[in-house]
């Protein structure tokens, strides 16, 4: 068990956390979540004691061991892949390097012998005979192939090193597992293992993500900043944010009975507890359910945005008809090869890809600011585009105020006309005159769909919508495209966002194109789809070598 007593973090006047008391104890998967700025990643570093708090202790169990998964890619760039999945464990690596550091002795004594059985003792009670084939089995599960094993960390791409950094953070069994960010950089099966892996847990995690399909799957609680206090709610992300909407709802009904509400709420908790069942968590979280307190459901005080699509025109009969569409990258590999489809009423697609760039540059050609090397598109007469671009560093490089900065975009250059628009996305009185140049990648995000909003367009394009938004942003935006009538072709790695989303799959490859109207969870666990898969890029590899 972890505890926090009589927490509190400031840095000048700026309050983080005030007085924070908590316990987190063994079996439970908490996911802290707050919008941008809370303190979210600062509470782990506080647990792990990377940061002293201005107040308070941190207390462990005596004995217990805690992991906490790297954020320094590079730290590890001078040892082997194997061995650095082993220094997770501090405990027995320390172990193997004092037992080895005696045997390489050259005047090996009595009295050394006498230690050597000692820590031979200790090492064989941790298990440490099988530590080399646990932690290879474990990269080896998250993706990482045997032939990279023996291979220095400095040799591997991000990808390869983000895998080796979570193995390392899981490796050993930790009693208190800090994950901040895991699914970083991973793909749609990697973060399918992690989620059974911890699933299955059976000690304390604590996991700052902003994606809500794998905090949905592992949370048991959801620990939240709010107003410079850290409250834990039982259940996951979902039920969290559902019971606080409901909540708010409540409150804002002043002529309904106390009876009544209590009523509804003590349903939206039976729902829930009935659907927990289906999880993979199902018996702890349908318990911690049934064991609620009505009284401990609260409206959150954090504010959404108001994201809101509108169209000046309905679409016609033509959208999109794209032709044997092919582009290579720079270098000279095929991004995708004899792209071919077209796109139809009531179309929301989502554009996947092993490689990010082979979508960008499919966005880029449709949207007019790049050139297929062969092939054609056309959309129809009737279809304005609204373009949200992965990079948009270029559209922020003026010192305009954000009313400025908007206004260029808009026909109507009316200030409270402009204002509106800014104020749907959070920026309102001294927030809209900020400097265009100097937003984080956050508010640039919320700028550039402020954009998109007054463009009344009826085919939006995506590229990585929900990057570098909190959890509220990419809640709003994800049932602003559930509510969205009309077309759009996007790309994200939210889970819930394109399960939610898409009624249609469209993988560009090196050797053509996946077209599949299902969802995004059926596609993923197709065994004809993962055969298909398999043989598009295979032939891909076999061509290019």
């Amino acid at each position: 068990m972890i505890s926090v007593s009589n927490l509190s973090l400031r840095y000048g006047k700026r309050v983080l956390f005030d007085e924070v008391n908590l316990k987190f104890t063994p079996g439970n998967c908490y996911g802290v979540i707050g919008a941008n700025g809370a303190g979210k990643s600062t509470f782990l570093k506080i647990l792990s004691g990377e940061i002293d708090p201005t107040t308070g202790q941190v207390f462990m169990d005596k004995g217990d061991r805690m992991s906490v998964l790297s954020q320094n890619h590079f730290a590890f760039d001078a040892f082997p892949v194997l061995q650095t999945v082993m220094m997770g464990n501090k405990k027995l690596w320390k172990l193997m390097e004092e037992k080895d550091a005696l045997y390489a002795k050259p005047d090996f004594s009595d009295a050394d012998g006498v230690k050597a059985a000692d820590l031979e003792h200790q090492f064989a009670e941790m298990d440490g005979w099988n530590a080399e084939s646990d932690a290879a089995n474990l990269i080896s599960d998250l993706g990482v192939k045997e032939s990279y094993h023996t291979k220095l960390m400095s040799e591997l791409n991000g990808k390869e090193k983000v895998r080796v950094l979570l193995a390392q953070a899981l490796f050993g069994n930790p009693d208190i597992l800090l994950l901040d960010e895991p699914t970083n950089d991973l793909d749609v099966e990697t973060i399918s293992w992690l989620e059974n892996f911890l699933a299955d847990f059976q000690n304390t995690v604590i996991v700052v993500s902003h994606d809500r399909h794998f905090l949905d799957s592992v949370c048991t609680h959801i620990a939240d900043i709010d107003f410079n206090k850290i409250s834990i709610y039982t259940g996951n992300y979902t039920f969290w944010y559902e019971s606080s909407q409901l909540a708010l709802r409540q409150r804002s009904d002043q002529n309904k009975k106390m009876e009544d509400k209590r009523k509804e709420l003590q349903d939206f908790v039976e729902r829930f507890s009935a659907n927990a069942s289906k999880s993979r968590q199902a018996t702890s979280r349908k318990k911690l359910l049934e064991k609620l307190v009505i009284e401990d459901i609260k409206a959150s005080t954090r504010k959404y945005p108001g994201i809101i699509f509108k169209a000046d025109r309905d679409c016609g009969d033509q959208i999109l008809s794209v032709e044997h569409l092919s582009k290579k990258s720079s270098e000279g590999d095929v991004l995708f090869k004899d792209i071919t489809f077209t796109m139809t009423k009531g179309d929301k697609i989502v554009v996947l890809s092993k490689e990010h760039i082979a979508i960008t540059s499919f966005f880029e050609i449709i949207t007019g600011e790049a050139q297929a090397d062969s092939g054609e598109y056309i959309f129809g007469s009737t279809i304005t585009k609204s373009y949200l671009p992965n990079e948009n560093a270029k559209f922020f490089t003026s010192d305009y105020n954000l009313v400025d900065w908007l206004r260029q975009f808009s026909k109507d250059k009316d200030e409270t006309y402009v204002r509106g628009f800014l104020g749907k996305m959070l920026f309102t009185g001294e927030e809209s005159l900020k400097k265009s140049n100097v937003l984080s990648g956050g508010e640039k995000v919320r700028c550039m769909v402020s954009r998109m909003m007054l463009t009344n367009a009826n085919c939006l394009i995506l590229d990585e919508p929900t990057n570098h938004l909190d959890l509220e942003s990419i809640t709003a935006f994800n049932n602003a495209l559930k509510d969205w009538k009309h077309v759009a072709l996007f790309t994200s790695h939210d889970h819930e966002f394109v399960q939610t989303v898409a009624n249609r799959i469209i993988e560009l490859t090196p050797n053509g194109i996946i077209d599949k109207r299902m969802t995004y969870d059926e596609y993923i666990n197709d065994d004809a789809v993962k055969a298909l898969k398999e043989k598009m890029y295979a032939t891909a590899v076999v061509k290019k070598k």
